[in-house]
């Protein structure tokens, strides 16, 4: 039993119950015992791999769409450059190189980190130096326009799933059995958080994260009333299903298994992102999938530059990575990409093709 579980299992047998929302708040962000509170899980050693670790393409492409977002607000100085969950730094040290091919953009941007992991926030500064600003939370920043980053972020935020029954929605719920393990239970009756189930949900099952609407609502009417931009770029939920999952060692785990030492991630509802961000006043572009976004911005004509500058080995990898974060059966389908501006600002770089 990790010391966490034991903490879950003595809170369950005073108080009840836990919402799978709650329990995965505990599991991935305990002060002491939080997954991320206490290691580096990205990489071959961890136990998952993100697009920036895949490929040196995926932050430059990003650092280019920042510049062209920059261009189109008047070239802002300063601009808030904000990456939320920047994990290792990777993304924003990438895109930091891109960038740095327009010296005007880069000079007047200000890099600023939002992370609650102190591990991950040491080699944060370790890559990109001491003049980075970091923040536990979104709303810590001051006032100004500002570019928000998001790669992997939304689907580590708490989410509530329910069952359809006879009677209505029931909440699924981390209870104990009679030898006190920790088990899946429903709740006999409607739970408060069942107000949040949408009317029209296919199938019986339904999935729903109110801590991603809130951060969208509150990213969505900063840039609504200072100027800038947003890109969420995550895994994508499937209407009416519970995708709610474990990942250790990079093979899936059970949900319930070692909490505190497996990863727990849900997919994003990116209509509901979008929804939330025009009701706050702000104008969401897409989603659509990574792969065309990626295309849009010249993955394959950096991948072709990167192919001649290679040996045969690293040759290789570069398609490989590129297969990876485009490819149908890989990322590049089951990772989509949100854009959220000003309401009135054009269509960023990717999302040209959007309906206004």
């Amino acid at each position: 039993m990790t010391p966490l579980e034991a903490l879950l299992v003595q809170r369950i047998a005073l108080t009840g119950p836990l919402t799978l929302a709650a329990y995965m708040a505990e599991c991935l962000g305990h002060p002491r015992h939080g997954y991320y509170m206490r290691r580096d899980p990205f990489g071959v050693a961890g136990d998952f791999v993100t697009a920036p670790e895949i490929s040196q393409m995926f932050g430059e492409l990003i650092g280019l769409w920042t510049v062209g977002v920059w261009r189109q607000m008047a070239c802002p100085d300063p601009l808030r450059l904000v990456e939320l969950g920047p994990g290792r730094g990777t993304l924003m040290a990438d895109a930091l190189r891109a960038i740095a091919v327009n010296p005007t953009a880069r000079a007047a941007m200000r890099v600023h980190l939002v992370e609650t992991s102190p591990v991950l926030a040491a080699l944060q500064r370790a890559r990109l130096g001491e003049t980075v600003t970091h923040y536990a939370t979104f709303d810590e920043m001051a006032e100004g326009p500002a570019i928000v980053i998001a790669n992997e972020l939304f689907d580590a935020l708490p989410v509530h799933q329910f069952e359809r029954a006879a009677v209505g929605w029931r909440e699924r719920m981390v209870g104990l059995d009679d030898s006190g393990c920790l088990v899946r239970a429903l709740t006999p009756g409607p739970t408060p958080a069942v107000a949040l189930v949408p009317r029209d949900v296919p199938g019986d099952v339904a999935e729903v994260s109110p801590a991603a609407i809130a951060l969208m609502d509150r990213i969505a009417r900063r840039l609504a009333t200072q100027g800038g931009a947003a890109l969420v770029i995550d895994f994508a939920a499937r209407p009416g299903a519970a995708t709610l999952q474990a990942v250790r060692g990079h093979a899936r785990a059970d949900v319930l298994e070692a909490p505190g030492e497996v990863d727990l991630a849900a997919g994003v509802d990116f209509a509901a992102l979008a929804r939330v961000a025009a009701e706050a006043g702000a104008r969401a572009h897409g989603p659509v999938l990574q792969a065309a976004f990626l295309e849009a911005l010249g993955i394959r004509a950096r991948a072709a530059a990167l192919r001649r500058r290679a040996n045969p080995e690293q040759a290789v990898a570069i398609d490989a990575a590129l297969e990876r974060l485009t490819g149908a059966d890989a990322m590049g389908h089951l990772f989509q990409v949100l854009a959220v501006t000003a309401r009135a600002a054009p269509a960023p770089p990717g999302f040209e093709g959007d309906a206004p």
